[in-house]
């Protein structure tokens, strides 16, 4: 019987090796999208169920942000940070945008409960984590990292925050948004003449 118990024991411990090994290996094929280039598109659905797109955002700035779980304590306190700053957000031009793996039954849970009135996306596939290098594994369990990304009006990242500390993040993003829009502002426009070939 002892060793029927051992044999289950080493199976077992096998087993979730084998699991950690498989995640692991999914986790090293990720990389983080690069300063600079058009941000990954996707189509998610929000906490009411309907599909929100980024493409839909173009003409405006998406802080697009990653978190590991609804109702922890640190996911609790970045999402109140962006809820109570969400009109500086509306004054610039900008929205948010939250995703993680839960279910949309779990974001619609989690706003209610929080009072959030930002989109909260589902993303249980796990794909659109993956394709900002933001999925995580810890053993058996899948979560996106709390990583952060700004993308401006043309749909192009122009600043990440990798490995975010949720305490005082949005004012943080707002700092970051505000350098970057003056720098927008004063971009001298370049112009390209197409010269006629002579006849």
């Amino acid at each position: 019987m002892r060793k029927r118990i051992l044999f289950i024991s080493a199976a077992v411990i096998l087993l979730a090796a084998s699991i950690y090994t498989v995640y692991a290996a999914k986790d090293a094929e990720q990389t983080l999208p690069s300063v600079g280039q058009s941000a990954p598109t996707f189509t998610l659905p929000s906490q009411d169920g309907t599909p929100v797109s980024l493409a839909s955002y173009r003409g405006k700035w998406v802080v697009l942000y990653f978190y590991p779980k609804d109702f922890t304590s640190g996911c609790t306190i970045e999402a109140h940070s962006f809820q109570a700053d969400l009109a500086q957000y509306q004054k610039i031009n900008a929205v948010i945008l939250g995703v993680s793996v839960d279910s949309v039954g779990s974001h619609k849970d989690f706003c209610a409960k929080e009072g959030l009135n930002f989109k909260l996306l589902s993303d249980i596939s796990h794909e659109v984590s993956a394709k900002y290098g933001s999925l995580r594994t810890m053993g058996a369990n899948v979560m996106a990292a709390r990583n952060t990304f700004l993308i401006n009006s043309d749909g192009v990242i122009v600043k990440e925050f990798i490995g975010v500390n949720p305490t005082g993040h949005s004012q943080q993003v707002l700092a970051a948004l505000a350098d970057l829009q003056k720098t927008a502002q004063h971009r001298v426009p370049v112009r390209h003449y197409q010269v006629s070939a002579a006849r």
